[in-house]
């Protein structure tokens, strides 16, 4: 027997089953997702072991303990199979229980907020009984169904269900800032149920043109197209309309489908394909992981009033935006359990727990970070994710990364694993036709930063490091990429893909503990030199050290380096000039701001 979906869920029905449970045994209900509040979620132990069997295909949070501790009812499938599933009678369906608004003149009836499987289920089933709810809202789509095609209907009014309020975590606004820097204008866009409306909003609430190809309509989605954000204009398929299964959030949601011409409900197979979601332009998925581990392996165990886990839609839309031009999948998760107790990132998952194999991670996005694992290797991998993690289990995991030789024995616990990786600093320029992304530098730029070296002109080598050099081994800028963000900073400039682009300069300084002035250093490859890329990248590094209350910076560098001396000289504050055995050595106070004349005579 089939219990439609999540919000879709016609509660009546199921109640009136439930509340005839000793004239049954060994009946098994398959559904797709229960929500908090759900009756399903009223099966106790004893009911289901005697009388129901419970076949889920997404766990969601509306499980009794019971079943949730019971893993052998869960059905590892990728939705977008589910409906093929039925119609091949590969599970034979005697019945299904479906929410219905009342026909139309013509006879047709809308399954409201669920299509996703539902749709399948009805038209593969022997018999289907059809709760008629006025309250249901009819949303444009494919989630039609005739009267004819119904053999028993039940005339039942009643609250459709809703989604209780996500609790606000207190990393928000780091994680939707980090967000904000990864998903562009006109981006094609999968939100994960469990964001929640604020996150979002603070996330995206200043883009443009975005489009919606998404599982699970929201609240925050709907708040998103409310404020102009989600236009659906540069989306390359269904332009002008937002795509989706099913309706998961408020009545307020509910009201805005009703009859909304600028929304189509899909099933499943179509929603959920990767094949149609890689068709979107710049598709990006952003799905939510409970557990990582330092590979990259993805766990989702559905928890109160988060509303996501098991297989389910993930994989689908993880593989489909990573197809998509211009397309990119994030993983969000916060760097601690809910209690806060343990990390949220362990050393490995056990087999039966990951979700999204590593190979298919690439972005992973924590308030501590955000990291591209596609095309790392394992050390690389455990490194960029220890960078993710909550500064209180960095050490253990270092440790135990060791330990199972995902990191070297050569390499040593730095200063730089307690970092925060400050993501509002990150800013994309433009020089001509050719994007630069100024960001910090992350414990992953080891090797892009060696390359950026390597690449140099002899000249700026020696300018760079005081004499000739042919040599960047990881531990000769290891200074570099292992920065603690406040007494150690530095800032890359990247052209072409974040991760996979190339490094053309980078700034910074370092600070000696109990120093309120760092000294700071620069390098900028020859094609970007004279484009105001090293003033760029020296405001950053002003910029973070007056974040993190430094009194100034201090120069050191060759007479013969006459670029590094104009550079500093533009700062805009008061420049001294002193010379130590050969070396010219410029100061600056940032208490005492340069008059305008000054600089612009520097200039």
């Amino acid at each position: 027997m089939f219990i439609g979906s999540s919000c879709g869920e016609p509660q009546h029905l199921v109640q009136t089953l439930l509340d005839q449970t000793g004239r049954f045994s060994d009946l098994e209900l398959v559904h797709l997702h229960s929500l908090e509040g759900s009756i399903i979620g009223l099966i106790d132990e004893e009911t289901q072991g005697n009388n129901f069997q419970v076949r889920s295909i997404y766990q969601g949070s509306g499980l009794s303990r019971s079943l949730v501790a019971n893993k052998r009812f869960l059905t590892s499938i990728n939705l977008h199979q589910a409906p093929e599933l039925f119609r091949q009678r590969r599970l034979p369906l005697h019945f299904a229980l479906i929410q219905t608004t009342p026909p139309d003149a013509l006879g047709w009836m809308n399954l409201g907020v669920s299509v996703d499987i539902t749709l399948a289920a009805a038209m593969a089933a022997d018999v289907v009984v059809a709760q008629v709810n006025p309250r249901l809202p009819r949303v444009p789509g494919y989630g039609m169904i005739h009267v004819d095609e119904v053999d028993y209907l039940v005339e039942r009014e009643e609250d459709v269900l809703t989604a209780l309020p996500l609790p606000e975590l207190p990393e928000t606004e780091r994680i939707a800032q980090l967000l904000a820097n990864l998903i562009p204008d006109g981006s094609t866009i999968q939100i994960a149920p469990g964001l929640t409306t604020r996150a979002l909003l603070l996330a995206l609430g200043g883009k443009n043109d975005l489009g919606v190809h998404t599982f699970y309509l929201t609240d925050a989605l709907m708040e998103l197209t409310a404020a102009g954000v989600v236009t659906n204009r540069r989306k390359g398929v269904n332009e002008g309309k937002s795509v989706a299964s099913a309706a998961v959030g408020s009545r307020r949601l509910y009201d805005y489908l009703d009859g909304n011409p600028a929304v189509e409900f899909r099933p499943a197979d179509y929603a959920s394909h990767p094949g149609i979601i890689a068709q979107h332009q710049r598709m990006t998925a952003v799905n939510l992981a409970s557990i990582m581990d330092l590979k990259g392996q993805v766990a989702a165990d559905a928890l109160p009033q988060t509303h996501f886990s098991g297989v389910t839609g993930i994989v689908d839309f993880v593989r489909g935006a990573s197809l998509s031009p211009n397309g990119k999948s994030i993983v969000v998760l916060s760097s601690r359990t809910p209690d806060g107790g343990a990390s949220a990132i362990v050393p490995e998952l056990p087999a039966g727990a990951v979700v999204v194999a590593a190979g298919d991670v690439s972005w992973v996005v924590s308030e501590c970070g955000a990291v591209n694992l596609f095309g790392k290797n394992n050390q690389e991998r455990a490194m960029a994710m220890i960078s993710l993690a909550h500064p209180d289990f960095r050490e253990a995991l270092f440790a135990a990364a060791k330990e199972c030789h995902l990191i070297g024995s050569a390499y040593t616990l730095h200063e730089s694993l307690y970092g925060s990786y400050p993501g509002w600093m990150e800013e994309t320029k433009k020089h001509g036709d050719v994007e630069v992304l100024l960001r910090p530098a992350k414990a992953s730029d080891q090797r892009l930063i060696q390359e950026h070296f390597y690449e140099m002109e002899t000249q700026d080598v020696e300018n760079r490091f005081f004499g000739y050099r042919k040599k960047f081994s990881r531990d000769d800028v290891s200074i570099m990429f292992q920065v603690d963000y406040r007494r150690n900073f530095s800032v890359v400039a990247f052209t072409g893909d974040d991760s996979f682009g190339k490094i053309v300069g980078v700034g910074g300084y370092m600070a000696d503990e109990g120093s309120s002035v760092a000294e700071v250093a620069f390098s900028v490859s020859k094609e970007w030199q004279g484009k105001g890329l090293a003033g760029a990248l020296q405001r950053k590094v002003v910029d973070a050290a007056l974040e993190n209350g430094l009194s100034g910076l201090v120069a050191i560098t060759r007479a013969a380096n006459h670029s590094m001396i104009r550079l500093f000289k533009k700062l805009p504050y008061e420049v001294t000039v002193s010379y130590d055995d050969g070396l010219v050595v410029l100061k600056c106070n940032f208490g005492q701001p340069a008059d305008h004349a000054s600089v612009e005579k520097r200039s």
